[in-house]
């Protein structure tokens, strides 16, 4: 990924009203060097190289300053971070915690907020409830967490490893069985 980000061309302004923005070649924002942009050439030799420029016909980031992009173009190269990178992981696991959350929450084996399980009305009662439910799960979770770290202190004192989790996942000879 990080050699991915050296080529890929720099966002230098922020989206207008209408989502468009404004990229530049990454030889004119010093991250490698090529032979279309005479300045780059001056880099240390460290920085990457284009090494077959296209002579004919040059795109337009080659031949300007910067393009401007419009909005459909690239919608995964408009995050913030690159796609895939360690911190789009990181950031993107925020997102599955919150639907985890949201999910333990509307489970019926446990908490069950879900229609017609809750008989109250109005918006402020059902504000109550669902932060009950969410306070009584946050409690769920930090119980077991606990639990896991005693248990993993108990296993330590004994000169063992931390616990590891099961694995779930079944092969197709299992499914097929």
């Amino acid at each position: 990924m990080a050699e991915l980000a050296r080529y890929k061309l720099g966002r230098i302004t922020k989206d207008d009203p209408d989502g468009y923005h404004r990229a530049a070649c990454p030889a004119v924002q010093g991250k490698l060097r090529c032979a279309l942009r005479p300045d780059s050439l001056s880099l240390s030799h460290a920085h990457p190289e284009v090494t077959k420029a296209p002579s004919e016909d040059p795109p337009c980031c080659c031949t300007q300053q910067s393009i401007t992009v419009p909005p459909h173009v690239n919608v995964k190269t408009a995050q913030r971070q690159d796609y895939l990178s360690p911190e789009w992981r990181h950031s993107y696991g925020r997102r599955s915690a919150a639907e985890r959350a949201n999910a333990t929450v509307k489970d019926p084996s446990s908490t069950d907020i879900t229609r017609g399980s809750v008989r109250l009305m109005g918006q402020s009662a059902l504000t109550i409830v669902v932060a009950c439910a969410v306070v009584v799960r946050n409690i769920r979770i930090v119980d077991a967490f606990e639990a896991r770290q005693a248990e993993n202190e108990r296993r330590q004192a004994r000169g063992l490893g931390p616990r590891s989790r099961k694995r779930r996942r079944r092969t197709l000879e299992d499914l097929a069985s």
